[in-house]
């Protein structure tokens, strides 16, 4: 069995270890993606907040540990899911089972004046660029701010905006520096009331400027304002955008997607061509965007190939589980455990904050670097 997966984050690295593991040289599996390594989300904020430098937290795919897995770096120009052939800057690939993993774009360009007067945080270019912006700001108006959604890892900007507190009054800048965060969503992690609660203290007692339910439209870098989708603006002096999140192009021209985004069937995350499935963010699964859910959807379709490979029956179905950590500053860690099923609220308890949490993050970060590229690692050095 051939199989062909585009796109190594959480997804594609999990899905392709775990073929690579369970069915050795019983599967020929194929990875694909433009970049040269991966990044886990938390990492960009600690190379931005000046905590361990860019090369400690790339992870190179040549260094890929599942013995059979090939990795392909190039770019993906077209997809056809009816023969599932697809073209690349490297040649054809075909396969007898297409994984799509390609997660989602980021458009900073999209917003105006975010280029040009703001910096973007969501790619690995943008969150290590703002260190130094960070490293050289002297006090003033900080806005960090979501322009659309959907978008990647919710729980993000609310941590932004704690770790820039934090950062400002590490270096004696609170007495003349402001932080505000403008999100669309009407509570901070709105499946998790306690999770959101706590967010909402913390914004209180640090005198965080919160501003729900509200989106970023356009800045104005000459005059340091952002207009708000309520009418209303702020100023600033840096901006920490989140930027436009779209399906990549190559999915919308493929026939992929409707509505922007892939359809699955939510529990074996199959597209509607036979053999064709597609995990993580480029999907409209129903679950938030962070890497966490594709690599739980990862799993439920590497469970169905290795059963098929197998001759068994595929009983594995997604669950719609996820865990989160979510920093809130002074070295203190929450986890935060959600399940979204198809017609059902969902649902989310809230472990701490605490500083020992800190270590159970590390630790997800260390044995998935274990699992995928056969290595020990620290997130945070050591």
């Amino acid at each position: 069995m051939r199989v062909l997966i585009l796109g190594a984050g959480f997804g594609g690295l999990e899905l392709a270890s775990s073929l690579g593991t369970s069915l050795g040289t019983d599967v020929e599996v194929t990875l694909v993606d433009r970049a040269e390594g991966f990044v886990f989300g938390f990492s960009k904020l600690d190379v931005m907040f000046g905590r361990v430098g860019a090369e400690h937290v790339l992870h190179h795919y040549a260094e890929l540990a599942p013995a059979g897995v090939r990795f392909v770096h190039t770019t993906v120009r077209a997809i056809d899911p009816a023969t599932r052939r697809v073209e690349t800057d490297a040649g054809p690939l075909e396969a007898d089972v297409l994984v799509v993993a390609l997660g989602a774009d980021l458009h900073p360009e999209d917003t105006p004046g975010l280029v040009e007067g703001g910096h973007e945080f969501y790619t690995v270019g943008g969150a290590f660029a703002a260190r130094e912006v960070l490293e050289a700001f002297d006090g003033g108006h900080v806005v960090v701010g979501v322009t659309s959604t959907p978008f990647k890892c919710p729980p993000a900007p609310s941590e932004t905006a704690l770790l820039t507190h934090d950062l400002l009054g590490a270096r004696g800048l609170l007495d003349r520096s402001t932080v505000s965060l403008v999100m669309p969503l009407g509570a901070p992690i709105p499946p998790s009331p306690a999770a959101s609660e706590t967010l909402l203290a913390e914004f209180a007692e640090r005198g965080i400027g919160w501003h729900p339910g509200v989106l970023v439209l356009s800045l104005d870098p000459a005059a340091r304002t952002c207009a708000l989708s309520d009418g209303t603006e702020l100023p600033y002096d840096v901006f920490l955008g989140v930027p436009v999140h779209r399906a990549p192009r190559v999915v919308l021209e493929s026939g992929l997607a409707e509505d922007g985004w892939i359809p699955v069937d939510p529990l074996t995350l199959r597209t509607r061509y036979d053999d064709v499935y597609a995990v993580g963010d480029v999907t409209s699964v129903g679950t938030p965007k962070a890497g966490v859910f594709a690599e739980g959807q990862a799993a439920v379709v590497a469970a169905q190939l290795v059963a098929r490979a197998r001759g068994e029956s595929e009983p594995a179905t997604y669950d719609g589980r996820g865990t989160c950590y979510l920093e809130l500053g002074g070295g203190r860690v929450g986890k935060v455990e959600v399940t979204f099923l198809s017609g059902e609220m969902p649902r989310g308890a809230l472990e701490g904050p605490s500083l020992e949490l800190a270590a159970d993050k590390s630790a997800f970060g260390a044995d998935r670097v274990a699992r995928w590229f056969g290595r020990d690692w620290t997130p945070l050095g050591g």
